[in-house]
Protein backbone atom coordinates (compact mmCIF):
# COMPACT_ATOMS: atom_id res chain seq x y z
CA UNK A 1 0.00 0.00 0.00
CA UNK A 2 1.33 3.42 -0.87
CA UNK A 3 -0.89 5.13 1.71
CA UNK A 4 -1.29 3.79 5.27
CA UNK A 5 -4.90 2.79 6.12
CA UNK A 6 -5.25 5.65 8.61
CA UNK A 7 -4.34 8.17 5.90
CA UNK A 8 -6.45 6.94 3.02
CA UNK A 9 -8.08 10.26 2.19
CA UNK A 10 -8.73 10.78 -1.47
CA UNK A 11 -6.24 13.44 -2.59
CA UNK A 12 -6.14 12.89 -6.36
CA UNK A 13 -4.29 16.17 -6.97
CA UNK A 14 -1.38 14.99 -4.80
CA UNK A 15 -1.38 11.52 -6.32
CA UNK A 16 -1.38 13.02 -9.83
CA UNK A 17 1.53 15.34 -8.97
CA UNK A 18 3.83 12.60 -7.72
CA UNK A 19 2.94 10.36 -10.64
CA UNK A 20 3.89 13.19 -13.01
CA UNK A 21 7.16 13.69 -11.13
CA UNK A 22 8.06 10.08 -11.90
CA UNK A 23 7.09 10.62 -15.53
CA UNK A 24 9.46 13.62 -15.61
CA UNK A 25 12.43 11.42 -14.68
CA UNK A 26 12.54 10.76 -10.95
CA UNK A 27 12.89 7.05 -10.21
CA UNK A 28 10.82 7.39 -7.04
CA UNK A 29 8.94 9.95 -4.94
CA UNK A 30 7.48 9.81 -1.45
CA UNK A 31 5.28 12.70 -0.32
CA UNK A 32 3.89 13.57 3.11
CA UNK A 33 1.46 16.47 3.60
CA UNK A 34 0.00 17.72 6.88
CA UNK A 35 -2.73 20.35 6.55
CA UNK A 36 -6.28 21.15 7.65
CA UNK A 37 -7.46 17.92 6.02
CA UNK A 38 -5.10 15.79 8.11
CA UNK A 39 -2.13 13.73 6.94
CA UNK A 40 -1.64 12.33 3.48
CA UNK A 41 1.21 10.01 2.55
CA UNK A 42 1.89 8.43 -0.80
CA UNK A 43 4.67 7.16 -3.03
CA UNK A 44 5.19 6.64 -6.75
CA UNK A 45 7.85 5.13 -8.97
CA UNK A 46 10.18 2.39 -7.81
CA UNK A 47 12.35 1.71 -4.81
CA UNK A 48 15.09 0.27 -7.01
CA UNK A 49 15.76 0.27 -10.75
CA UNK A 50 14.65 -2.97 -12.38
CA UNK A 51 12.09 -3.70 -9.64
CA UNK A 52 8.39 -2.90 -9.28
CA UNK A 53 8.10 -2.18 -5.54
CA UNK A 54 7.31 1.44 -4.73
CA UNK A 55 9.54 3.53 -2.47
CA UNK A 56 8.72 2.91 1.22
CA UNK A 57 6.51 5.65 2.64
CA UNK A 58 8.53 5.68 5.86
CA UNK A 59 11.88 5.14 4.16
CA UNK A 60 15.17 6.80 4.98
CA UNK A 61 16.73 9.30 2.59
CA UNK A 62 19.90 11.36 2.46
CA UNK A 63 18.48 14.84 3.08
CA UNK A 64 21.35 16.91 1.68
CA UNK A 65 21.23 20.59 2.60
CA UNK A 66 18.27 20.16 4.95
CA UNK A 67 21.18 19.29 7.26
CA UNK A 68 21.84 23.04 7.40
CA UNK A 69 18.49 23.74 9.07
CA UNK A 70 19.20 21.16 11.78
CA UNK A 71 22.70 22.57 12.31
CA UNK A 72 21.48 26.17 12.45
CA UNK A 73 18.89 25.15 15.04
CA UNK A 74 21.60 23.58 17.22
CA UNK A 75 23.69 26.75 16.92
CA UNK A 76 20.75 28.97 17.87
CA UNK A 77 19.94 26.75 20.84
CA UNK A 78 23.54 27.22 22.00
CA UNK A 79 23.11 30.97 21.54
CA UNK A 80 20.01 30.76 23.74
CA UNK A 81 22.02 28.82 26.35
CA UNK A 82 24.77 31.46 26.28
CA UNK A 83 27.44 29.09 24.98
CA UNK A 84 28.21 31.24 21.95
CA UNK A 85 27.27 34.68 20.66
CA UNK A 86 25.54 35.08 17.32
CA UNK A 87 27.62 38.15 16.51
CA UNK A 88 30.87 37.14 18.23
CA UNK A 89 33.85 36.62 15.88
CA UNK A 90 34.22 32.93 15.04
CA UNK A 91 38.02 33.33 15.11
CA UNK A 92 37.78 33.91 18.87
CA UNK A 93 36.92 30.20 19.18
CA UNK A 94 38.39 28.62 16.03
CA UNK A 95 42.03 29.56 16.15
CA UNK A 96 44.64 28.32 13.70
CA UNK A 97 42.43 28.49 10.61
CA UNK A 98 43.34 32.02 9.58
CA UNK A 99 39.68 33.07 9.67
CA UNK A 100 38.87 36.69 8.92
CA UNK A 101 38.15 38.18 12.39
CA UNK A 102 35.05 39.91 11.00
CA UNK A 103 33.27 36.58 10.36
CA UNK A 104 30.55 35.85 12.93
CA UNK A 105 28.34 32.84 13.64
CA UNK A 106 25.43 34.74 12.09
CA UNK A 107 27.40 35.12 8.85
CA UNK A 108 28.09 31.40 8.75
CA UNK A 109 24.42 30.52 9.19
CA UNK A 110 23.26 33.10 6.62
CA UNK A 111 26.00 32.53 3.99
CA UNK A 112 27.30 36.08 4.23
CA UNK A 113 30.86 35.23 5.35
CA UNK A 114 32.30 35.22 1.83
CA UNK A 115 34.30 32.02 2.40
CA UNK A 116 35.03 29.86 -0.65
CA UNK A 117 32.68 26.90 -1.17
CA UNK A 118 34.75 23.71 -0.86
CA UNK A 119 32.45 21.91 -3.33
CA UNK A 120 33.37 24.51 -5.97
CA UNK A 121 32.43 28.10 -6.76
CA UNK A 122 30.32 29.29 -9.69
CA UNK A 123 30.99 32.95 -10.44
CA UNK A 124 28.70 35.52 -12.05
CA UNK A 125 30.81 35.56 -15.23
CA UNK A 126 30.14 31.85 -15.74
CA UNK A 127 33.53 30.58 -14.60
CA UNK A 128 33.87 27.70 -12.15
CA UNK A 129 36.60 27.26 -9.53
CA UNK A 130 36.81 23.59 -8.46
CA UNK A 131 36.90 22.51 -4.84
CA UNK A 132 37.58 19.00 -3.55
CA UNK A 133 38.19 16.37 -6.26
CA UNK A 134 35.04 14.48 -5.29
CA UNK A 135 32.81 17.13 -6.83
CA UNK A 136 34.54 17.79 -10.15
CA UNK A 137 34.17 14.64 -12.25
CA UNK A 138 31.79 11.72 -12.65
CA UNK A 139 34.02 8.70 -12.44
CA UNK A 140 36.36 10.39 -9.95
CA UNK A 141 33.46 10.88 -7.55
CA UNK A 142 32.17 7.33 -8.02
CA UNK A 143 35.58 5.74 -7.49
CA UNK A 144 36.32 7.91 -4.45
CA UNK A 145 32.93 7.83 -2.77
CA UNK A 146 34.14 5.83 0.24
CA UNK A 147 37.03 8.16 1.04
CA UNK A 148 36.96 9.95 4.41
CA UNK A 149 37.30 13.73 4.54
CA UNK A 150 37.75 15.42 7.91
CA UNK A 151 35.79 18.65 8.51
CA UNK A 152 39.05 20.45 9.30
CA UNK A 153 40.45 19.32 5.94
CA UNK A 154 37.46 20.75 4.05
CA UNK A 155 37.65 24.01 6.00
CA UNK A 156 41.38 24.45 5.41
CA UNK A 157 41.04 23.76 1.69
CA UNK A 158 38.30 26.40 1.40
CA UNK A 159 40.16 28.96 3.49
CA UNK A 160 43.26 28.54 1.31
CA UNK A 161 41.24 30.00 -1.59
CA UNK A 162 40.40 33.68 -2.14
CA UNK A 163 37.23 34.86 -0.40
CA UNK A 164 34.32 35.85 -2.65
CA UNK A 165 33.77 39.12 -0.80
CA UNK A 166 34.39 40.95 2.45
CA UNK A 167 32.45 39.35 5.34
CA UNK A 168 28.94 40.72 5.69
CA UNK A 169 28.93 42.68 2.41
CA UNK A 170 27.13 40.19 0.13
CA UNK A 171 25.47 36.74 0.01
CA UNK A 172 26.77 33.53 -1.55
CA UNK A 173 25.75 29.96 -0.71
CA UNK A 174 28.75 28.03 0.62
CA UNK A 175 28.85 24.59 2.21
CA UNK A 176 32.01 25.71 4.00
CA UNK A 177 29.93 27.96 6.25
CA UNK A 178 28.23 24.94 7.79
CA UNK A 179 31.42 22.94 8.19
CA UNK A 180 32.79 25.92 10.14
CA UNK A 181 29.51 26.04 12.10
CA UNK A 182 30.02 22.37 13.00
CA UNK A 183 33.58 23.02 14.16
CA UNK A 184 32.39 26.01 16.18
CA UNK A 185 29.63 23.99 17.86
CA UNK A 186 32.11 21.25 18.76
CA UNK A 187 34.65 23.77 20.06
CA UNK A 188 32.30 25.68 22.37
CA UNK A 189 30.58 22.55 23.74
CA UNK A 190 33.46 20.09 23.87
CA UNK A 191 31.11 17.53 22.34
CA UNK A 192 30.48 16.26 18.81
CA UNK A 193 27.78 17.79 16.68
CA UNK A 194 26.02 14.41 16.73
CA UNK A 195 25.89 14.49 20.54
CA UNK A 196 24.56 18.06 20.58
CA UNK A 197 22.03 17.22 17.84
CA UNK A 198 20.74 14.30 19.92
CA UNK A 199 20.58 16.41 23.09
CA UNK A 200 18.87 19.44 21.60
CA UNK A 201 16.69 18.09 18.77
CA UNK A 202 16.56 14.37 18.07
CA UNK A 203 15.80 13.05 21.57
CA UNK A 204 13.39 15.82 22.63
CA UNK A 205 11.36 15.36 19.43
CA UNK A 206 11.71 11.55 19.26
CA UNK A 207 13.29 11.62 15.81
CA UNK A 208 14.27 7.95 15.75
CA UNK A 209 14.72 7.88 11.96
CA UNK A 210 17.23 10.73 11.80
CA UNK A 211 20.96 9.97 11.70
CA UNK A 212 24.25 11.88 11.53
CA UNK A 213 26.29 9.24 9.68
CA UNK A 214 29.64 11.10 9.79
CA UNK A 215 31.77 8.56 7.85
CA UNK A 216 29.38 5.57 7.87
CA UNK A 217 28.44 4.64 4.27
CA UNK A 218 25.27 2.77 5.26
CA UNK A 219 21.71 4.08 5.22
CA UNK A 220 19.17 2.39 7.50
CA UNK A 221 16.49 0.18 6.00
CA UNK A 222 14.00 0.69 4.54
CA UNK A 223 15.11 3.08 1.82
CA UNK A 224 14.89 3.74 -1.88
CA UNK A 225 18.08 3.61 -3.95
CA UNK A 226 20.18 6.45 -5.35
CA UNK A 227 22.05 6.39 -8.67
CA UNK A 228 24.80 8.23 -10.48
CA UNK A 229 25.40 8.26 -14.25
CA UNK A 230 28.72 9.05 -15.90
CA UNK A 231 30.63 8.40 -19.08
CA UNK A 232 33.65 6.10 -19.06
CA UNK A 233 35.65 5.38 -22.23
CA UNK A 234 32.70 6.42 -24.36
CA UNK A 235 30.28 4.20 -22.46
CA UNK A 236 27.47 5.54 -20.27
CA UNK A 237 27.43 3.85 -16.88
CA UNK A 238 24.79 4.05 -14.14
CA UNK A 239 25.97 3.07 -10.67
CA UNK A 240 24.02 2.48 -7.46
CA UNK A 241 25.55 5.02 -5.03
CA UNK A 242 23.13 4.50 -2.15
CA UNK A 243 26.12 3.44 -0.06
CA UNK A 244 28.70 6.24 0.16
CA UNK A 245 30.85 7.95 2.76
CA UNK A 246 29.07 11.31 3.19
CA UNK A 247 32.04 13.00 4.85
CA UNK A 248 32.85 14.62 1.48
CA UNK A 249 29.91 17.00 2.06
CA UNK A 250 30.05 16.99 5.88
CA UNK A 251 27.58 19.37 7.53
CA UNK A 252 26.85 20.86 4.12
CA UNK A 253 24.46 17.93 3.66
CA UNK A 254 25.37 14.61 5.29
CA UNK A 255 22.30 13.76 7.40
CA UNK A 256 19.76 10.97 6.87
CA UNK A 257 16.10 11.26 7.85
CA UNK A 258 12.53 10.32 6.89
CA UNK A 259 9.60 12.39 5.64
CA UNK A 260 7.89 11.78 9.01
CA UNK A 261 10.87 13.07 11.01
CA UNK A 262 11.31 16.07 8.70
CA UNK A 263 7.65 16.97 9.27
CA UNK A 264 8.00 16.61 13.04
CA UNK A 265 11.17 18.73 13.03
CA UNK A 266 10.03 21.64 10.85
CA UNK A 267 6.60 21.76 12.51
CA UNK A 268 8.17 21.84 15.99
CA UNK A 269 10.72 24.44 14.92
CA UNK A 270 8.19 26.80 13.37
CA UNK A 271 5.67 26.42 16.21
CA UNK A 272 8.27 27.58 18.74
CA UNK A 273 9.07 24.30 20.46
CA UNK A 274 12.83 24.49 19.81
CA UNK A 275 13.83 28.17 19.88
CA UNK A 276 12.88 31.25 21.91
CA UNK A 277 10.61 33.62 19.93
CA UNK A 278 13.31 36.24 19.36
CA UNK A 279 15.80 33.75 17.90
CA UNK A 280 13.12 32.06 15.77
CA UNK A 281 12.26 35.49 14.38
CA UNK A 282 15.93 36.09 13.55
CA UNK A 283 16.13 32.68 11.90
CA UNK A 284 13.24 33.61 9.61
CA UNK A 285 14.48 37.12 8.74
CA UNK A 286 15.56 36.76 5.09
CA UNK A 287 18.61 38.30 3.48
CA UNK A 288 17.38 40.65 0.73
CA UNK A 289 19.52 39.08 -2.00
CA UNK A 290 18.40 35.46 -1.68
CA UNK A 291 15.58 35.24 0.85
CA UNK A 292 17.83 33.21 3.15
CA UNK A 293 17.51 33.51 6.91
CA UNK A 294 19.63 31.51 9.35
CA UNK A 295 19.53 27.99 7.91
CA UNK A 296 16.21 28.43 6.07
CA UNK A 297 14.84 30.01 2.92
CA UNK A 298 11.84 32.33 3.29
CA UNK A 299 9.72 32.21 0.13
CA UNK A 300 6.29 32.93 -1.31
CA UNK A 301 4.20 29.92 -2.26
CA UNK A 302 3.45 30.68 -5.87
CA UNK A 303 0.89 33.12 -7.24
CA UNK A 304 -1.04 34.64 -4.36
CA UNK A 305 0.31 32.15 -1.86
CA UNK A 306 1.49 32.88 1.64
CA UNK A 307 4.97 32.68 3.12
CA UNK A 308 6.68 29.31 3.45
CA UNK A 309 9.80 28.43 5.40
CA UNK A 310 11.88 25.83 3.60
CA UNK A 311 15.13 24.12 2.86
CA UNK A 312 15.63 21.47 0.21
CA UNK A 313 18.66 19.32 -0.46
CA UNK A 314 20.10 16.85 -2.96
CA UNK A 315 22.78 14.26 -2.28
CA UNK A 316 23.95 12.22 -5.30
CA UNK A 317 20.69 10.51 -6.29
CA UNK A 318 18.75 11.24 -3.10
CA UNK A 319 16.92 14.47 -2.29
CA UNK A 320 14.52 15.77 0.33
CA UNK A 321 12.01 18.62 0.43
CA UNK A 322 10.90 20.38 3.63
CA UNK A 323 8.30 23.17 3.67
CA UNK A 324 6.17 24.71 6.41
CA UNK A 325 3.89 27.64 7.06
CA UNK A 326 5.51 30.09 9.52
CA UNK A 327 3.36 28.71 12.36
CA UNK A 328 4.16 25.05 11.63
CA UNK A 329 0.53 24.02 11.07
CA UNK A 330 0.89 23.01 7.42
CA UNK A 331 3.89 21.08 6.14
CA UNK A 332 5.09 19.31 3.03
CA UNK A 333 7.99 16.89 3.20
CA UNK A 334 9.19 14.59 0.43
CA UNK A 335 11.92 12.09 -0.39
CA UNK A 336 13.11 11.75 -3.99
CA UNK A 337 15.36 9.22 -5.64
CA UNK A 338 16.81 9.71 -9.10
CA UNK A 339 19.79 9.19 -11.40
CA UNK A 340 22.27 12.01 -10.76
CA UNK A 341 25.00 13.12 -13.18
CA UNK A 342 27.61 15.82 -13.71
CA UNK A 343 25.33 17.76 -16.08
CA UNK A 344 22.63 18.14 -13.41
CA UNK A 345 20.11 16.86 -15.95
CA UNK A 346 17.40 16.57 -13.27
CA UNK A 347 17.77 20.18 -12.11
CA UNK A 348 14.97 21.63 -14.24
CA UNK A 349 12.59 18.78 -13.39
CA UNK A 350 13.47 19.17 -9.71
CA UNK A 351 12.67 22.89 -9.76
CA UNK A 352 9.44 22.45 -11.69
CA UNK A 353 8.26 19.60 -9.46
CA UNK A 354 8.92 21.46 -6.22
CA UNK A 355 7.10 24.57 -7.51
CA UNK A 356 4.11 22.45 -8.48
CA UNK A 357 3.98 20.71 -5.09
CA UNK A 358 4.31 23.95 -3.15
CA UNK A 359 1.56 25.64 -5.17
CA UNK A 360 -0.67 22.60 -4.68
CA UNK A 361 -0.26 22.53 -0.89
CA UNK A 362 0.35 26.21 -0.02
CA UNK A 363 -1.09 28.11 -3.01
CA UNK A 364 -3.29 31.17 -2.81
CA UNK A 365 -6.57 29.40 -3.52
CA UNK A 366 -6.18 27.33 -0.37
CA UNK A 367 -7.66 28.42 2.98
CA UNK A 368 -4.96 30.19 4.98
Amino acid sequence: MSIPPADHQDRPELRKTIDEMVESGFTGVTLRVHDERGEWVGSAGVRELGETAKPPTDGHVRIGSNTKTFTATVMLRLVAEGAVGLDTPVADHLTGFGLDPKITARMLLQHTSGVFNFTGEYYEDGTFAPGIPATTAGREWVDGRFRTYRPEELARLALSKPARFEPGTDWSYSNTNYVLARLLIEKVTGRSLAEEMRRLILEPLGLSGTVLPETDPEIPEPHAHAYYRYEDAGQERTVDVTRQNPSWISTGGDMISTTRDLHTFISALMSGKLLPPALLAEMCEPHPKAGYGLGVFVQQAGEGGGTVITHNGGMAGHAALMYSTPDGTRTLTAALNYVDDTTMSMAAAFQKATQRLVEEVFGGDRPR
